[in-house]
């Protein structure tokens, strides 16, 4: 398997970003760790081993990223508002900084002249920052595996409730989103999945809110209830895996 490691200075966070690209070809998958988690956690948590086939077959090529989550979501001490405008400078650096880079990198590998369609890949705290970027960016992310996630700002911010928590609270803005908002048939043009178990440590009452707000906005996610035997933890997050990439991957 072809690993790179790159360093690039952020603008957007004023500071060095590390990430590792895994793979020599194929569609670009971003994976967003787990909460405070680091670019080499992909590689740690032996997820390589999992998604090898598809990444040794240039299928995929998965660029694994640095959260900033000690400074916003689990810095439940610091001042709400700076946290939350902190950690809209990750999104910006993902959006302004790193997508450039993933999509030269890719079009420059698989000889394309572009391809705009990312996929963003996350399990626990990693699912919930990769369903905000799906949902907010729909021109940018065209699939999305999210596996375990919250996807409320109440679980880093309590409460707190101010104009850049509620852009990044996907419960909140999907349920006033219109019927006939453009974002919707950007959506339905992707694959998208959300998928929770029901045992230990998981928190399926997010995932339910989000599969009602679908439902009712026409927004055609696969959302997925796995049973009360399935935990939070990386063993059940391989098997879904498994279960889950193929669809996304079907032309």
């Amino acid at each position: 398997m072809e690993t790179n490691y790159y360093k690039h200075y952020s603008f957007a966070l004023n500071k060095e970003m590390e990430c590792k690209v895994y793979g020599h070809a194929g569609r670009p998958v971003l994976f967003i760790p787990c909460q405070d988690g680091h670019f080499y956690d992909f590689e740690n948590f032996n997820m390589t081993d999992v998604w090898a086939s598809w990444i040794d077959s240039g299928e995929v090529m998965v660029f694994s990223i640095d959260t900033i989550d000690l400074e916003t979501w689990s810095n439940k001490e610091g001042d709400p508002r700076w946290r939350i405008e902190r950690y809209e400078q990750w999104i910006h650096y993902i959006v302004d900084e790193l997508v450039p880079f993933i999509r030269d990198t890719v079009n420059q590998r698989n000889g394309w002249d572009g391809y705009p369609g990312i996929i963003t890949f996350g399990c626990s705290l990693g699912a919930t920052h990769a369903v905000n970027l799906y949902y907010r960016f729909p021109e940018i992310f065209d699939g999305l595996l999210a596996l375990s996630g919250i996807y409320t700002a109440d679980y880093g911010f309590d409460g707190y409730m101010d104009d850049l928590v509620y852009m990044n609270s996907p419960v909140h803005y999907l349920a006033n989103i219109s019927p006939d908002h453009p974002y919707i048939s950007k959506y339905n043009a992707g694959k998208s999945v959300i998928c929770v178990g029901q045992g230990a440590w998981e928190e399926p009452e997010t995932t339910r809110a989000l599969a009602s707000i679908f439902q009712e906005k026409g927004i055609q996610t696969w959302v997925d209830f796995w049973g009360y035997d399935v935990n939070h933890d990386w063993p059940w997050w391989y098997k879904q895996v498994t279960y889950f990439v193929p669809y996304l991957l079907d032309k």
